[in-house]
């Protein structure tokens, strides 16, 4: 048996009640009994805290998936600028003008590269693990020979 309980609601709350019950096909009282059940609940605050822990777990996994990419592309660029700079010899002051117009050129074909390359989802990230999981086999079949 059910007891019949009338109520008033905020404009407002009223009308995220029905987008919501809408949103799930579902009737408002369904809803607001679902919602009065779980704030009554004695395991309501144990719930909560469990979908919070977990919801900050994947969160942490990211931040620290995001963590681990900036720094493969941090490292990368620095070899790359340390290898450049220790490898490129100072132009004369007569071949800068040809170098400019021949880097900004290159520079050119680098954004394009770059734009084809993250359009097909590809990223420095997945290549290193990939390099550093066929050399880690290479190594264990020469091991195994």
């Amino acid at each position: 048996m059910r007891t019949k309980h009338t109520f008033r609601l905020p404009p407002d709350l009223a009308i995220q009640l029905a987008d919501y019950a809408h949103r799930k096909r579902v009737p408002q009282a369904l809803v607001v009994e679902t919602a009065l059940a779980s704030l009554l609940s004695p395991d309501g605050a144990d719930r909560l805290e469990a979908a919070l822990a977990r919801r900050l777990d994947r969160m942490t996994r990211q931040i620290q998936t995001l963590e681990r990419h900036v720094t493969i592309s941090n490292e990368a660029l620095a070899l790359f600028v340390r290898f450049w700079l220790t490898s490129t010899p100072p132009l004369p002051d007569t071949a800068q003008a040809a170098a400019q117009t021949n880097g900004r050129a290159r520079y050119d074909g680098f954004v394009e590269a770059l734009g084809r390359r993250l359009a097909r989802g590809r990223t420095l990230a997945d290549e290193v693990v990939k390099d550093v999981a066929s050399d880690a086999d290479s190594a264990t079949e020469a091991g195994a020979s």
